[in-house]
């Protein structure tokens, strides 16, 4: 890895901390140290609103002492302040309770590392200032403000640099640095009465290249927010529903969210008596890919260490694998595999929505969800919705002020269609989806 302004002398003041924390007592250590810097730029109706930026740094120590464990977090790295907090932190662990099933991941786990550059890093984020974030959410802010109906917009721009360090007392030893940006507009328009809808686009990268420029996101926000000119509730039915790809990394996030070891172990999940058995539709595939070029969730290793490997999540119907770290995988008494997804990706089919919608020929099209919730123990879910209806294969009128109800397991046993619009501005790569026989309730 290239030498970075933070990053050597966060390895130093981790392998420093592993060095005091076994000098004062500690069986076993886990030393992790990060530094970061956040920009945020905000503009409001075309004139700035916000310019703000954050640093921060911490050190994380994980103490295995006596049969004990701990974490313990500081925001001062200072050389001279880390002896006292080392030598405090190790006597706060040793008072605790044991507990048998704390220990450090393997050493075998660290193996096999990737040593391929993921592209996480975009130098020129370095080489943003202040005028080009201001010039950009203006060129979005110009699109939008003085158009029919518009009461008003806000448009963000943020880049985000971040870097990390890991040693651990049986031989891990890691660094790693990353890159974020991501611009948003949101657009507020006047309706009928005092109705006042609000929709909006959003895009996030690794690298300030990959963003859309401003004028399209801009374009998309207000389309998106004329969609919902008009707004009514459809009457309550159980009928076909495409999803569109933006709305869809919600449900596979409440799809996957139980697939823990954390969620099994505890009793609190819907998959625990389900793994490996075909219970979902056989057309959908997830894996999770964590060696994606440029993605926002790639890594060479998991937050304990263990290499990170492409892994498949659901296929042939049934979740193939769950995210077991080294502690809960100890309970279950199975091999750990990693403590939480990287980049979660979905087999597109054949398709765009457009084609999805025609297939459907009647149903209800979900372009946002709003509030609601799943129980990760039953599967069972009720989540607000805005869209449209579809009516002879095309999409008709906006509709809001509903819900869609059921369990997850019994929807996507129902996924009739998947599309190749796959979504790739985001941390999910998912395309559009269609369900069948899905219950909404409305007028």
């Amino acid at each position: 890895m290239p030498k970075t302004l933070w990053t050597d002398e966060l390895l130093d003041r981790a392998h420093a901390a592993v060095d005091l924390a076994l000098k004062h007592g500690a069986d076993g250590v886990w030393a992790s140290t990060s530094a970061m810097r956040s920009t945020e730029c905000q503009v409001r109706d075309g004139k700035l609103e916000t310019m703000q930026q954050s640093n921060s740094r911490s050190l994380s120590l994980e103490l295995y002492v006596d049969g004990r464990y701990f974490t313990h977090t500081t925001n001062d790295l200072r050389e001279s302040q880390l002896v006292g907090f080392v030598k405090d932190a190790v006597g706060l662990t040793r008072a605790l309770e044991r507990d048998p099933h704390r220990e450090l991941p393997d050493p075998k786990l660290f193996e096999g590392r990737t040593t391929v550059d993921l592209q996480t890093f975009d130098e020129s984020v370095e080489r943003i200032d202040v005028d080009r974030r201001v010039a950009t959410c203006m060129a979005a802010a110009e699109r939008i403000t003085g158009k029919p109906k518009v009461l008003s917009n806000s448009t963000s721009f943020t880049d985000v640099r971040g870097e990390s360090a890991a040693v651990s007392s049986n031989g891990f030893v890691g660094q790693n640095r990353g890159t974020y940006v991501s611009m948003g507009c949101s657009v507020t328009m006047q309706d009928e009465g005092d109705r006042r809808p609000e929709d909006g686009m959003w895009a996030s990268h690794r690298h300030v290249a990959d963003l859309p420029d401003a004028a399209w996101i801009a374009d998309q926000a207000l389309e998106r927010a004329a969609a919902r000119l008009g707004s009514k509730k459809a009457p309550t039915a159980t009928t076909t529903m495409v999803v569109d790809r933006l709305a869809v990394p919600q449900l596979i996030a409440m799809l996957l969210s139980p697939a823990d070891g954390g969620s099994i172990q505890q009793g609190r999940s819907f998959w625990a008596e389900r793994r490996g058995k075909p219970v979902l539709a056989k057309r959908l595939e997830i894996v999770d890919d964590p060696h994606l070029l440029r993605a926002t969730g790639s890594r060479p290793y998991d937050g304990e260490g263990i290499a990170t490997k492409r892994r498949t999540v659901i296929a042939q119907g049934a979740l193939q694998t769950i995210f077991v770290d080294t502690y809960y995988a100890k309970k279950l008494g199975i091999a750990p595999t990693t403590g939480g997804w990287s980049n979660i990706v979905i087999t597109p089919g054949k398709g765009d929505v457009a084609k999805l919608v025609a297939d459907a020929g009647k149903g209800i099209y979900v372009t946002d969800w709003l509030g609601g919730n799943a129980d990760d123990t039953t599967g069972d879910f009720s989540l607000g919705l805005r869209g449209h209806l579809i009516d002879k294969g095309r999409i008709g009128a906006p509709i809001g002020e509903m819900n869609a109800t059921g369990n997850l397991l019994d929807l996507f046993a129902h996924v009739v269609a998947i599309g190749d619009d796959t979504w790739t501005h985001g941390w999910m790569r998912a395309p559009s989806m269609s369900f069948a026989k899905v219950s909404f309730s409305g007028a």
